[in-house]
């Protein structure tokens, strides 16, 4: 076996005893699901980066630079926006001082938008943490030179990720976080200098690359390239704009102060990281591109682990594997614990058993946990794209949470009909046009380019329904009451 494979079992057991420690501190529901409230900013910075940087930037971001070079960067930036406009909500985000998502929604729109923003939001979620799963097996099939299958691979991370969120719940997941993030930006840094000069600069790169690798947008990209570009941006940045995940950090913190000056560096090192990455990737596919065949699913998102084993030094791959390593624990065990926690708050508790008993309620989430995950393995073994289901995912929860959430936090004229129908709406139109995308009669027709039904991406239709139905339902019907409103509009 590679040496390369044992150094990241010693970091995962080291991470297990950790994680048992730090789990003998949960002894109520708002430890194991807001970490006690008492997150300091430092530690706030660094779970932010790692629920954000996952899988989805070290393999979905790695096979979209495979195919669209520098394009890739279309992708990210929507996070990057959607981080700067967070910025301004997050302090009231964690004065709001709730749970989860959907207790936002009940407040402001009623138990019908909780109920169906918790169904949206299970569907996301449970989707991205699969691709958490098959970007763990990637890794452990790389690392031992296909001595471990991805079958195994992923398996094995499914195990790891399920375990360390029942262990602990948010207090696991935070502390966990401050090393991983550590380890995900050093390993950055480091490693881009060595891949470019193995790459041979610049001049090389380009020599060995078509022209569009290195285009704002890649002619390749799609049957409508610029419009399947800006609908990458517009998913992750909605996606972003109402994760779960991150209000949840958010009611963790210690302050209002400790949660805006988090999201701040939040921003500063989600921006280097996922740049440094698609420079990876794409330098590394120029020296690499003949032993990775972009007609076979999935293969792209392999190019960042093949540099980390053939283009830097050891010390330095090892440094880089264990990154990719730590991200898919990392944000596996954070979109793990927000399906969870959404049903515990959002259904059972709100709707099954108002007056549950809070160490019951712990012992149950983690059977929860269980579960989910077991479900996020299993839509895992019959993934075929990492880039794939993650743009489902992100467009999903983009459209049928966020608008209406935003809506709550800063428009005073949306309305329980509103909100509801934006919800309903959106999730609807998503679901539908991603059973078109699948449809064999489509397909043989032609009609479904790059996955897209009549070369239209998802968050298009999805996005106009959704915020069309807040905006004309919010309208037509009566406002709501200062009384109402208070909660979100404190009187000044």
């Amino acid at each position: 076996m590679s040496f390369y494979l044992y150094i990241i079992l010693a970091y995962l057991i080291v991470l297990t005893v950790f994680n048992f420690l730090r789990a003998r501190k949960v002894k109520s529901q708002e430890d194991f699901q807001v970490a006690g409230r008492s997150l300091k900013w430092q530690v706030m910075v660094f779970t932010l980066i790692c629920t954000w940087i996952g899988s989805g930037t070290f393999i979905s971001g790695a096979e979209f630079a495979s195919k669209a070079g520098f394009s890739a960067l279309w992708l990210a930036a929507g996070a990057w926006v959607g981080i700067i406009l967070i910025y301004f909500l997050a302090a009231k985000i964690h004065t709001f001082g709730q749970y989860t998502v959907g207790d936002v929604l009940e407040v402001r729109y009623g138990p019908a938008a909780r109920l169906f923003g918790a169904i949206a939001l299970i569907l996301s979620f449970v989707s991205i943490v699969s691709y958490q799963f098959v970007a763990g097996g990637f890794i452990l099939n790389v690392i031992t030179d296909g001595k471990i299958s991805e079958s195994t691979g992923t398996l094995i991370a499914a195990a790891f990720v399920i375990l360390f969120t029942t262990i602990g719940g948010m207090v696991a997941i935070a502390y966990t976080d401050l090393p991983n993030g550590i380890i995900i930006v050093l390993a950055c840094l480091i490693a881009v200098p060595f891949v470019i000069s193995a790459a041979g600069g610049l001049p090389a790169a380009k020599a060995a690359l078509e022209p569009g690798y290195f285009a704002v947008v890649n002619n390749q990209f799609g049957a409508h390239p610029w419009l399947k570009a800006i609908g990458y941006f517009l998913s992750t940045m909605f996606l972003l704009l109402g994760v779960q995940s991150m209000y949840q950090k958010f009611y963790s913190a210690k302050s209002a102060k400790d949660a805006k000056k988090a999201v701040a560096w939040w921003t500063v090192g989600t921006i280097f990281v996922e740049t440094i990455v698609v420079v990876i990737a794409v330098f590394a596919f120029s020296k690499l591109k003949g032993q990775i065949d972009l007609s076979v699913p999935k293969a792209g998102g392999k190019v960042v682990l093949m540099a980390a084993k053939q283009l830097v030094p050891a010390p330095v791959g090892v440094l880089l594997l264990a990154a990719a390593c730590a991200v898919v624990i990392s944000t596996g065990m954070n979109y793990l614990l927000s399906p969870s926690t959404t049903l515990m708050r959002d259904i059972y508790q709100r709707f099954l058993n108002k007056k549950a008993d809070p160490k019951k309620m712990v012992a149950l989430q983690k059977v929860l946990v269980v579960v989910v995950g077991v479900l996020a393995f299993l839509l895992a073994t019959q993934l075929k794209s990492v880039l794939e289901m993650s743009f489902f995912a992100y467009t999903i929860y983009g459209v049928a949470i966020t608008p209406a959430l935003i809506a709550a936090l800063a428009w005073k004229r949306a309305t329980k009909a509103g909100g509801l129908a934006s919800i309903i709406s959106g999730t609807v139109v998503c679901v539908v046009f991603f059973i078109l995308s699948k449809s064999k009669a489509l397909i043989a027709a032609g009609k479904v380019p790059d996955g897209d039904p009549w070369g239209i991406p998802i968050i298009y239709p999805a996005l106009i329904v959704s915020l069309a139905a807040l905006i004309v339902f919010s309208l037509l019907t009566k406002k709501q009451t200062p009384e109402e409103l208070e909660k979100f509009f404190p009187k000044k």
